[in-house]
């Protein structure tokens, strides 16, 4: 109940920002223009974000033959934690990384970069499956989901309006509070998902801990996961940052303020209560 209220909260209050956007590009014919665009965004982000997401990465799907190594991993948490079995998609990226998405565990997908294939051991490859499956069992992949979509969307409207909507007025306000949204609607989504992201992932981890019974595992993945990430990084849009087990890189640097993950370290500290730099 917890999840499904806050997918109603954040639904409702990217809805009225879409409004207030559109009341100030177009006035009363603008917002409800906006008002039709958010009711199809939301009925769009519920049931089709899953695969907005994965086409975004060009996630292909992959059997249980060409993948056995992953398949195993997570037939053996699934099972263990009593949730259906999630499909297994491959993003042909060598950056390592992994994300879940999906409305609810009866629809999830599990997606993993051919890098982190490549670089982690069976023990650490199962703990960042335990990791993304724990997002699965805990029900916040819809939100991540949902937040995803809708943010693209606000910076998309936002910057269609202040093309066109910029010389509604024909004084310099117009184009100073065009100017104005153009950076405010962006930064109100980015805001939103950091609402969701940080306490997601502390819990993620300690879920994914849990499930595999070997805190260490992934521990020495995210470290793994940090080091390589920073010598291979991989783009991705602010919309989509959230949904990946470390943060990716967005072409732009803005310290910690918009980061949506905590710092590996502090994750690292929780997992093994000692400080990262003493992880072996």
């Amino acid at each position: 109940m917890g999840n499904t209220f806050k997918t109603a909260f954040l639904l409702t209050l990217l809805t009225l920002l879409l409004m207030f956007i559109g009341r100030a590009f177009g006035g009363q014919n603008g917002m409800l223009l906006a008002l039709a665009f958010a009711a199809v965004m939301n009925f769009v982000s519920y049931f089709y974000s899953d695969k907005i997401a994965l086409a975004m990465y060009r996630a292909q799907p992959v059997t249980r033959e060409e993948l056995p190594r992953a398949y195993a991993a997570v037939e053996r948490l699934t099972q263990k934690i009593g949730i259906p079995m999630p499909k297994i998609y491959v993003i042909p990226n060598d950056s390592p990384n992994a994300f879940a998405t999906g409305r609810n565990p009866q629809h999830a997908s599990v997606a993993v970069t051919q890098g982190i294939l490549n670089l982690l051991n069976d023990e650490e490859l199962e703990g960042v499956l335990a990791h993304e499956l724990g997002h699965v069992n805990n029900r916040d992949i819809l939100i991540s989901s949902v937040v995803a979509t809708i943010a693209g969307a606000i910076t998309m409207l936002s910057r269609f309006g202040f093309f066109f909507g910029g010389d509604r007025d024909d004084n310099r306000g117009g184009g100073i509070g065009a100017l104005f949204l153009l950076i405010l609607a962006p930064i109100a989504a980015s805001l939103i998902q950091l609402a969701v992201s940080r306490s997601r992932e502390y819990q993620a981890d300690a879920t994914g801990a849990h499930f595999t019974g070997n805190p260490y595992a992934l521990a020495s993945a995210l470290a793994k996961l940090d080091a390589y990430s920073r010598r291979l990084p991989m783009q991705a849009t602010p919309s989509t940052a959230h949904l990946f087990i470390i943060q990716p890189f967005l072409g732009m640097n803005f310290g910690s303020l918009f980061s949506t993950h905590p710092p590996i370290a502090k994750r690292i500290e929780r997992l093994t209560g000692r400080p990262a730099e003493f992880l072996q």
